[in-house]
């Protein structure tokens, strides 16, 4: 067992977007943390990872917006999907949380205040851009123009995806609204900024001592050299968000509360667990905090979030450990080519371990963009996990069941053997600690073929045949299934499914690290099954041609004709007087409910200025209940009363569309309940 005392560690990885499905780009991160943070627990280390949703922001607003649902109704249907995609992938949070939570609330006005105390935060009026379309203030993600340094097109209002740059919208050349393609107007508003030049040397003493990479450091250096300027962390309502204190009509920028949500999940998990969540987050704690980040957000966790901390007074983080990208094929990833694929998707048709093996195989702790090449893939996984690994296993489980009735030799025939492979362990540890995860996999691969060559020189098929040598035959088959044990316990933070699968057939009771001190001697194991199949050519193929289709489905959804036609066929004509008779009335909707047993209906209670009326509409995929109250819609009043399964409906609401796309009638909103459409 290890002499050292188990560390204190908490991890994270960035915080995805509650607005769009988990893909390959992402997987890489959490894959990438999950397997160091089941390293560390396999060494007996007190080690939580936590994550969230990044719930807040213009976005959110307006996609919800969009599917006639609440923010918060999108934010928690987005949360539980990307949480089946991440078991999918064996990634193993101890607690996924949502930064719209009132421990990020508590968080978020906690630093706040303590910056605002100590003199780090200012306000002034600044010019801002406004959507006279939408009737909003643009977040910055929201305008795109050309960037002010380098002048590349179409870059985003916060920051050129080109030169790395960062502005404020109004500093942006010729923008537009990403939402309703108006040109923005000019407002002025007052906005609260963090002093982030107060920090300037205390960050450059952080990260000066070894909390971000050699290349991330270098970078972060070009900010001290064109000197730092004051963060904006408010916008203006409309905004899906937290309030700031004493601030009607402010909300804190996304950025702020979204590394804040770290604190918040690790709160709610302390509280659940018991967990004394001040010994992780109060400055001279000997806790160790990392995060895992992709390298195009260096600048939030390497410079405002440290800064933030340190003002508030909490520790600030061990390191910040930053990753590149992933290509595929090596070229960026291309939904017209089938190579943008969802976790979804890939999960669909392949085994996730595969992409968490190869992942492995290809890691440094480096910065460097990551090919996904689908040949290598195929070939790597077939020929390393299946022809190397579990080949081992597959070779000695029937003499060991045949010979020795399910019990491995009493004795070791090949102690010198079994003892490389367990000191061995202390280099892997050392890679896999280092996040040198490519390291890592080559030497175990390096010890497979050793465990191979032994077998294959040994012959236990040959002996097998020969009478009077089945002792000798079940001796080295012993020593090839204690191998593949050590295999197994160094493979398990990369393929933990598969570990499992062989700790049940080992009859194990642990494959953390320090178990593969003990031999496995007279002991019992059970019939041996497949560990891992083959990758099939046909298998990707049909991911790429799913992901495309992917598009398509999307391409369908955007091309969707939204004018009055709505795409369907137009209706045998009517006379004038047919329609005059139609007496539609502006209405308002009091009440919303489900309708037990219905899969479309909702049950809508519409005021028409003192007259109600019970109305059954079909829009249950489009909206949900809570969002349809109190707006104002349009219904044919005269409409004769039908009587349904459910109950009788008085009337007709009008709509255009079909499906999820189908959107309710809105007057404007001067318009009066039980007011006539003429």
């Amino acid at each position: 067992m290890s002499n050292t005392a188990p560390r204190k560690i908490l991890v994270t990885s960035a915080l995805p977007y509650a607005n769009g499905a988990i893909h390959l780009g992402h997987l890489l991160e959490y894959i990438q943390t999950d397997v160091w943070v089941r390293f560390q627990k396999s060494r007996g280390h007190h080690c939580h990872y936590v994550c969230a949703d990044d719930a807040h922001g213009t976005a959110i607003m307006l996609r919800a917006e969009q599917e006639g649902i609440t923010s918060e109704a999108l934010i928690d249907r987005v949360s539980r999907e990307h949480q089946e995609d991440f078991a999918r992938f064996g990634v193993a949070f101890d607690n996924y949380h949502s930064t719209h939570s009132e421990e990020n609330r508590h968080f978020s006005e906690l630093i706040y205040t303590r910056l605002r105390d100590r003199g780090h935060i200012a306000t002034r009026d600044i010019e801002q851009m406004y959507d006279p379309v939408k009737g909003l203030f643009l977040a910055d993600r929201f305008i795109k123009g050309t960037c002010p340094k380098c002048h590349a097109d179409d870059q985003y209002g916060d920051n050129c995806e080109a030169c790395g740059a960062t502005y404020t919208p109004a500093e942006l050349i010729d923008p537009v609204s990403a939402i309703s393609g108006a040109t923005p107007e000019v407002r002025s508003s007052t906005h609260y900024f963090f002093k982030l030049p107060d920090f300037a040397r205390f960050l450059k003493g952080w990260i000066d001592d070894d909390h971000v990479q050699p290349q991330i450091r270098n970078k972060l250096m070009e900010w001290f050299e064109s000197g730092f300027n004051e963060w904006d962390i408010s916008r203006d309502a409309p905004y899906f968000g937290f309030e700031i204190p004493d601030a009607p009509g402010k909300y804190f920028y996304v950025w702020l509360d979204a590394p804040i949500g770290y604190l918040a999940s690790f709160k709610h998990f302390c509280d659940r667990e018991g967990i004394d969540f001040d010994a992780y987050w109060r400055e001279g704690s000997d806790a160790e905090v990392y995060h895992f980040i992709g390298k195009d957000i260096v600048y939030f966790h390497a410079l405002f979030w440290p800064a933030m901390l340190h003002g508030a007074g909490l520790r600030t983080p061990t390191a910040v450990n930053c990753h590149g990208f992933v290509t595929v094929n090596g070229a960026k990833m291309s939904k017209s080519r089938g190579t943008f694929i969802k976790a979804a998707t890939y999960a669909d048709h392949l085994n996730p371990e595969y992409l968490r093996y190869y992942f492995a195989a290809k890691l440094t702790a480096g910065i460097d963009d990551l090919d996904l090449n689908l040949e290598d893939f195929a070939a790597r996984v077939n020929a390393d996990l299946v022809g190397k690994v579990v080949n081992i296993a597959s070779r000695c489980a029937g003499f060991v069941n045949k010979l020795g009735g399910g019990r491995l030799s009493g004795h070791c025939a090949a102690p010198e053997l079994v003892a490389r492979f367990i000191s061995a362990g202390n280099e892997i540890a050392e890679h896999y600690e280092a996040r040198e995860f490519g390291r890592a996999m080559r030497r175990i691969m390096e010890l497979a073929d050793e465990a191979n060559t032994y077998i294959a020189e040994a012959e236990p098929w040959v002996l097998a045949k020969q009478a009077g040598r089945d002792q000798e035959v079940l001796d080295i088959c012993s020593v090839g299934i204690n191998l593949f044990r050590q295999l197994m316990v160094y493979l398990a933070p990369v393929v933990p499914a598969m570990a499992e699968g062989a700790r049940h057939f080992m009859r194990l009771e642990s494959l953390d690290w320090d178990s593969r001190q003990e031999l496995l001697l007279d002991h019992e194991v059970a019939k041996f099954k497949p560990l891992m199949t083959r990758i099939e050519g046909d298998r990707i193929e049909a991911m790429i041609e799913a992901s495309k289709e992917d598009l398509v489905e999307e391409q369908k959804l955007k091309d969707t004709p939204k004018g009055p036609l709505a795409g369907t066929p137009i209706a045998p004509e009517i006379a004038f007087d047919d329609f005059a008779r139609v007496d539609l009335r502006i209405a308002r909707i009091a009440k919303a409910d489900y309708v037990e047993g219905a899969d479309k209906l909702l049950r809508l209670t519409l005021d028409l200025g003192g007259e109600t009326r019970n109305v059954f509409a079909g829009i249950r995929k489009a909206y949900a209940p809570e969002a349809l109250e109190g707006r104002l819609t349009v219904m044919v009043a005269n409409l004769a009363p039908r009587k349904m399964r459910f109950g009788v409906s008085e009337g007709m609401v009008l709509a255009a569309g079909s499906g999820e796309s189908i959107y309710l009638l809105e007057p404007h909103s001067g318009a009066e309940p039980g007011q006539r459409i003429n």
